[in-house]
């Protein structure tokens, strides 16, 4: 009895888990099987490893042999473990030495003629083996550079079989296709992500300005309305320019969810907060996540700890827009399947830009609107209340005046904006350092509201009259409290002052009764 292991790792969403391969060469007929509950696309590892093994040099052997995927109660999906059966197998008939890849961590999918391919998601499954304690893992050549960006761990990259074989000893017969020294070679450099516009390039617009700084500032939602063409998407999309750079652990925390959708190359590890804009054409399962068997992140997990923008907001489908409630809550989405309920994480800020009716000139100073009342509030009651009590900023966008378009003065840089910005964040990392996952104002609980943003007399009675004026909920007296705690960050100033509180209240545009008519 000859049985032979190897190491690999699984994914299920972001979680990973090591992965004990064995391969047990026996006597019987020629057959070769894959057990441990792996899917379709690991199923199919059989005929790939099989050519590839022949393609290095090995006779494969004329008996049955298995592998198991330990532990079989996980489920096992992907192409990733290739490169590990087949170092199982090599080692249990005798190719390779038994002991020579004790605590190394093999990955990678392997081509019929025995070339080995990048894969996704390898940076989550470095971090997980330094968690472990394993010094070594032996990884695609393509991705030898991602695999590099935690030190901790030696890297090895390998572009065939048979160089492992010869890596671990043995002897092989190979020769690499002349097409693979070219893959991948441009890495890092395909420019998936061109820096954010300039504030300056704004013409006017200085009050929706001012709410994007407040909303970057404490992480708060935020939603434009206004007539097509007064630079709702042009503001949106030049948030990310503004914002705190992210800190090392949540660069690490959004470069793994790039790994696991394969776009790391194009951004490497950055400190510009992620960008997402779905179309408003976008299925609920793109948006959130989905698939078949374990679901895969969706626009909001790419978007975390940054910005979704959803423009056209009223344009999506209310399905879709509902399940934004939760994860806007919780800062995660947990997706059930048949095969397992996969949790991944989605701190995102969410930016949303409407028209204000069908038309889009409701409330236009010189254009006439051509709906009626009922259409236009039909068409802002597609977002439906619970979630637009969500958002912390509504603001109306009025059109720039051509005086301020035809105008040589250019309006204040991204730059120094961002530096105000990073100020108040300062501040509230310093106000919340003792606080586990609360980093800005937007994420305060009752108890931290209580602690850091109580109103006196004076301010009470000027939310009483707002909540009455308004019938705003318990949940928009605490939004509130919270962006009048930002501004008063901005203004420098430890105490929340009634200004503050009332430009707060300000920012509740939506909830005005009768807005739209």
């Amino acid at each position: 009895m000859a049985i032979g292991s190897a190491l690999s790792v699984g994914l299920i969403g972001l979680k990973a888990f090591i992965v004990q391969i064995q391969a047990f060469v026996s006597p019987g007929l020629p057959y070769f099987s894959i057990i441990g509950l792996p899917d379709t696309s690991l199923s199919e590892a059989r005929e790939r490893v099989k050519s590839a093994c022949q393609a290095s040099g090995f006779k494969w052997p004329e008996t049955r042999v298995t592998v198991n995927l330990s532990p079989a109660s996980m489920p096992k999906k992907g192409s990733s473990h290739d490169l590990a059966i087949a170092a199982s197998v090599l080692s249990a008939a005798g190719a390779i030495a038994h002991d020579c890849l004790a605590g190394t961590i093999v990955l990678g999918e392997v081509n019929l003629d025995g070339t080995v391919l990048p894969i996704n998601g390898l940076l989550p499954i470095m971090l997980h083996a330094r968690e472990q304690g394993i010094a070594t893992i032996i990884v695609p050549y393509a991705n030898l550079d991602e695999a590099r960006l935690v030190p901790d761990v030696k890297a090895i990259g390998v572009r065939h079989v048979g160089e492992l074989i010869e890596l671990m000893g043995g002897d092989a017969d190979y020769r690499i296709p002349e097409a693979t020294h070219a893959v991948n070679d441009d890495v890092g450099a395909t420019g998936m992500c061109p820096p954010p516009g300039d504030m300056s390039e704004v013409m006017g617009q200085h009050a929706a300005k001012w709410a994007l700084e407040v909303a970057a500032a404490g992480g708060h939602h935020l939603m434009m309305t206004g007539p097509p063409g007064t630079g709702k998407t042009m503001l949106a999309s030049r948030i990310p320019g503004i914002m705190s750079p992210l800190n090392e652990t949540e660069q690490l925390e959004v470069a793994s969810i790039r790994s696991l959708c394969g776009t790391l190359p194009g951004y490497g590890i950055s400190d510009v907060p992620p960008f997402e804009a779905p179309h408003h054409t976008a299925s609920t399962a793109a948006l959130v996540g989905g698939g078949a068997g374990l679901a895969q992140p969706g626009a909001i997990t790419r978007a975390h700890r940054g910005i979704l923008f959803m423009d056209e907001a009223p344009e999506f489908s209310a399905r879709t827009l509902q399940t934004l409630r939760e994860p806007l809550e919780s800062g995660y989405v947990a997706i059930s399947r048949a095969k397992g309920t996969t949790y991944y994480p989605a701190r995102f800020q969410l930016i949303m830009a409407a028209n204000p009716c069908p038309c889009g000139y409701y409330n236009h100073p010189t254009r006439p609107c051509v709906c009626n009342t009922g259409q236009v509030q039909r068409y802002l009651n597609k977002i439906s209340g619970p979630l637009l009590d969500r958002i912390d900023i509504q603001i109306e966008i009025v059109p720039v005046t051509f005086e301020k378009m035809s105008g040589q003065e250019r309006g204040e840089s991204s730059a120094s904006i961002r530096e105000r910005v990073i100020h108040a964040r300062q501040i509230q990392t310093e106000r919340f350092a003792h606080i586990p996952d609360v980093h800005c104002n937007a994420q305060m609980t009752s108890k931290l509201l209580h602690q850091y943003a109580q109103p006196d007399t004076h301010g009470l009675e000027l939310l009483r009259n707002a909540m009455n004026r308004l019938n705003l909920s318990a949940r928009a007296y605490d939004r509130i409290l919270k962006v009048a705690r930002t501004i008063a960050d901005l203004d420098g100033s430890p105490q929340i002052q009634p200004g503050h509180r009332a430009e707060a209240i300000s920012y509740r545009n939506l909830d005005r009764e009768n807005w739209a008519g």
